[in-house]
């Protein structure tokens, strides 16, 4: 079985490349209000010198169709990722616009009060224009790259299992020491990694990015 492992909320050509350079398949650049928010300028700068078979994902929050197509375009996406309940015609309207080479992600937040008997709802669930469901932590200030992890084992119940037909991706709170834990409690699609590997906001630490990608395809190994 093959893992997904996105690297996100890159900032410098230099964190990108090592992220590419560890195995990574895709890193991601936001474009959203953080001490990670790049501009589409810097990504355009950064994007042709990465190899071309790396992902490259812009992470978007409360922004209008024009703007997430324009940003792909001028900065050289391959894929996008909808942080918050935008409709579905702002997906609709980018799979019609770039067809399935753009890979188009929504992000869904697990909410750790509900009980093991509960029925995971969220309308993004639905949306048929996407390609895979991203199961973040949240908190009341931030929408992502939070550093917190939510409930794997209570999860795992009452949303992994419910929905393995659809490609979910596991983030929020991972580390290069809990990626394997993470994996063997949800057996994800795909693992995403922000402050995890951060030696500040907004700086990679390549010897923990290298680490997270090493232990995270091991513990896919040992499956």
């Amino acid at each position: 079985m093959s893992l997904w492992i996105k690297i996100c909320a890159n900032t410098s050509l230099e964190d990108a490349q090592a992220a590419a350079d560890c195995g990574a398949d895709a890193v991601g650049f936001v474009f959203a209000p953080s001490p990670r928010r790049v501009t589409p300028e810097q990504v355009a700068a950064i994007v042709p010198h990465l190899p071309p078979g790396l992902e490259k994902i812009g992470v978007f929050v409360d922004a209008t169709y024009e703007e997430v197509a324009t940003t792909v375009e001028s900065a050289g996406l391959t894929g996008v990722q909808l942080h918050w309940d935008a409709p579905f015609e702002l997906s609709a309207g980018l799979r019609e616009k770039f067809g399935m080479d753009l890979r188009i992600l929504r992000v869904v937040h697990f909410d750790t009060s509900m009980g093991a008997d509960s029925d995971f709802t969220d309308p993004n669930l639905a949306d048929p224009n996407i390609d895979a469901i991203l199961v973040d932590s949240r908190t009341a200030s931030v929408v992502g790259g939070t550093g917190k992890a939510f409930d794997w084992r209570l999860a795992a119940d009452i949303l992994f299992v419910k929905l393995e037909q659809l490609k979910l991706v596991a983030a929020g709170g991972l580390t290069p020491d809990n990626v394997a834990e993470a994996i063997g409690t949800l057996h994800p699609w795909g693992v995403d990694v922000v402050s995890g590997v951060e030696s500040a906001p907004g700086r990679k630490d390549s010897a923990k990015v290298r680490a997270f990608i090493a232990n995270a395809r091991a513990a896919i190994d040992r499956r």
